[in-house]
């Protein structure tokens, strides 16, 4: 069983809640929080050292490095999807192993290698999300653990996504003074 605290270091905004209805103004706010991520993110990072990068945000989590690494890969991934499920009829997604991937090699490389991926994605994204038209968050992609999602729902995944990694290096540079 979980500490309250251990809990809190895992979702330090809590448990994704998916919201009770989509709207204009709910998807706005998602996609402000996709154009902000990469400012965001070096802001949460700015003047750490290789040791702390090298920090797990929490007993048993991965070190900041791998996160900022898993950042890239989880959204790269998602813009694809995005794309996929734009371009096919209910495409069925291929799903993979986050942790797995964590452990790879280039999950040790500079963080700027992420960074600057995670800005060149989030320009693409952003701009593919922004002309969309309300019938085009309807349409959706199966993952093969998840089942049928929509796109209205995968962007309120990735906001949240994103606001909760970004709160997972700044609550640990809140812990540990840095």
């Amino acid at each position: 069983m979980s500490t309250p605290n251990l809990d809190f270091e895992r979702f330090p905004i809590g448990k994704f809640e998916r919201p009770a209805a989509f709207t204009p103004a709910t998807r706005a706010e998602a996609v402000a929080t996709l154009r902000e991520l990469s400012t965001c993110l070096a802001d949460a990072l700015h003047g750490l050292s290789d040791p702390q990068l090298d920090t797990p945000y929490r007993e048993g989590g991965w070190t900041v490095r791998q996160l900022v690494h898993h950042i890239a890969d989880s959204h790269t991934n998602s813009l694809l999807r995005f794309k996929l499920a734009l371009t096919e009829d209910n495409p069925t997604i291929k799903p993979y192993r986050q942790d797995a991937w964590a452990a790879l090699a280039d999950s040790r490389l500079p963080v700027d290698v992420s960074l600057r991926l995670v800005a060149a994605v989030h320009e693409r994204w952003v701009a593919l999300l922004e002309s969309m038209h309300d019938a085009d968050f309807g349409r959706g992609y199966t993952h093969p653990e998840n089942g049928p999602q929509s796109l209205d729902l995968a962007l309120a995944i990735y906001a949240w996504h994103s606001r909760h990694h970004t709160a997972h290096i700044t609550r640990l540079r809140e812990r540990k003074g840095w």
